[in-house]
């Protein structure tokens, strides 16, 4: 029985894998995105619509790999050499998990600086038109205000 839970085990650490590859291919995609300067603001929200889904799939595997591991933890410390090799398995695919979850981190760490970094000069950029628009206003103001003067001669003779 215990044999099987490991199987199960070692299941949910690849399906893990497999789901953290794909949340480090949308975070390619959203720097790919930024990077370009031109970001579709639409395919980023889809990007992080698509990667809420995943994560949401990575705590449903690690809940499930929790209430399974309390199943056998037990059984895996009294026959800890009847079990050695899937042991081992295991603790390779967890150091797998956690170097991914180090590499994801460090994108999400990048894309947030790329993401921060597009804002700040839309931003600017907004804040530059609109200098430029209060200075038309201001000019154009300033221009119908002054009343056109006619040419006035001054006759010199009295």
């Amino acid at each position: 029985m215990t044999g099987n839970y490991l199987m199960l085990l070692e299941e949910s650490l690849r399906k893990k894998l497999q789901v953290m590859a794909e949340v480090q291919k949308y975070n390619l995609r959203q720097q790919e995105l930024f990077q370009s300067g031109m970001a579709d603001i639409d395919k980023f929200d889809e990007y992080v619509e698509e990667k809420g889904l995943l994560i949401d799939k990575l705590n449903a595997l690690d809940s499930g790999f929790d209430k399974l591991y309390a199943n056998v933890a037990a059984e895996l410390k009294d026959n800890r050499a009847q079990y050695a090799e899937q042991i081992r398995r295991l603790q390779g695919l967890v150091t797998e998990v956690t170097d991914a979850s180090v590499a994801i981190q460090a994108q999400e760490a990048r894309n947030k600086k790329l993401i921060e970094d597009f804002f700040r000069k839309q931003r600017d950029g907004i804040r530059m038109g609109r200098k430029s628009s209060k200075a038309a206003l201001g000019y154009y103001k300033t221009m119908s205000k002054s009343a056109v003067v006619t040419p006035q001669l001054m006759d010199k003779k009295k």
